[in-house]
């Protein structure tokens, strides 16, 4: 399929009011996925002007994330931490599809869930997330990334399985630095110690290219990531074939909160064009 890039110049046609236009032609399920440290609530925001807009949008916590009262030891694997995705889509009504969006690592339990169940999956978009391919481990895309300078993040290699949480510095510098004060502080309120699974995920194959490589892909870039630079973004997205790039010019990594507005647009725009 040929590839559709969007840039900014599209940005006024994603404003927060074009969602509800954009929205009225069907109602349509989106299941947002965060990224790591964070939960559900991350995204509050984009939820609410998706919702305003007639569509249906769930946003779990995965595992020991968010409110989930259980804590990282109880998801030894990371099927365990994906398992409330998992089980969405496995109750989804017989015919029906959701697009799937993951965030940052959220793009890689959106992967799984895509490798499960392709046939529920309408669209998967990556926010600025780990994108894997097809040819080679699981974990290749995310293990480039754990080589970077974790300044004052703090990570236990012997805690099972392995932990990291991410340091505030971290966390202002690299992924809050265009978003809302408010914003970072209720993320240093909620924020919870997480693993990115990397030994779990080595041991299993490749992802498909029958099921998770068969589903519809989008790919968000967020020009101003300093977690997950745009050159890293673009070197997943030629490495496995997607459908539509679309790019955010003034968005940080946390794109939820430095443009919810335009992010809430696209999303809905995305939901109404593949399902």
């Amino acid at each position: 399929m040929p590839r559709r890039v969007l840039s900014s110049a599209r940005r006024a046609h994603m404003s927060s009011s074009s969602v509800p236009a954009a929205a009225v032609a069907t109602s349509t399920r989106l299941i947002l996925v965060h990224g790591t440290g964070h939960g559900g609530w991350c995204w509050y925001k984009v939820a609410t002007l998706l919702r305003a807009a007639g569509h249906r949008v769930d946003a779990p916590d995965l595992v020991a994330c968010g409110t989930d009262a259980r804590r990282l030891r109880d998801a030894p694997t990371f099927e365990d931490y994906t398992r409330p995705l998992l089980d969405a889509l496995r109750d989804l009504p017989d015919g029906e599809r959701a697009v799937l969006v993951g965030h940052s690592f959220g793009g890689m339990s959106v992967a799984l869930a895509a490798e499960e169940f392709p046939d529920k999956v309408a669209a998967a978009v990556f926010l600025t997330a780990f994108m894997p391919d097809c040819d080679g481990p699981r974990t290749r895309v995310i293990e480039k990334v754990l080589a970077s300078d974790w300044m004052d993040s703090v990570i236990d290699e012997e805690h099972a399985p392995p932990s990291v949480f991410l340091g505030p510095e971290l966390v202002r510098q690299k992924l809050y630095q265009l978003s809302p004060e408010e914003d970072y502080t209720l993320c240093q309120s909620l924020a919870r110690v997480s693993s990115y699974y990397v030994a779990d995920q080595q041991q299993r194959p490749p992802f498909s290219a029958a099921r998770y490589g068969a589903v519809t892909k989008v790919y968000v870039v967020a020009k101003q990531d300093l977690a997950m630079v745009e050159e890293y973004q673009r070197q997943m997205i030629a490495g496995i074939p997607v459908a539509e790039v679309r790019e955010m010019a003034d968005a940080d990594h946390m794109v939820m909160f430095s443009a919810p507005e335009e992010l809430a647009g696209h999303l809905a725009d995305i939901a109404n064009t593949y399902t």
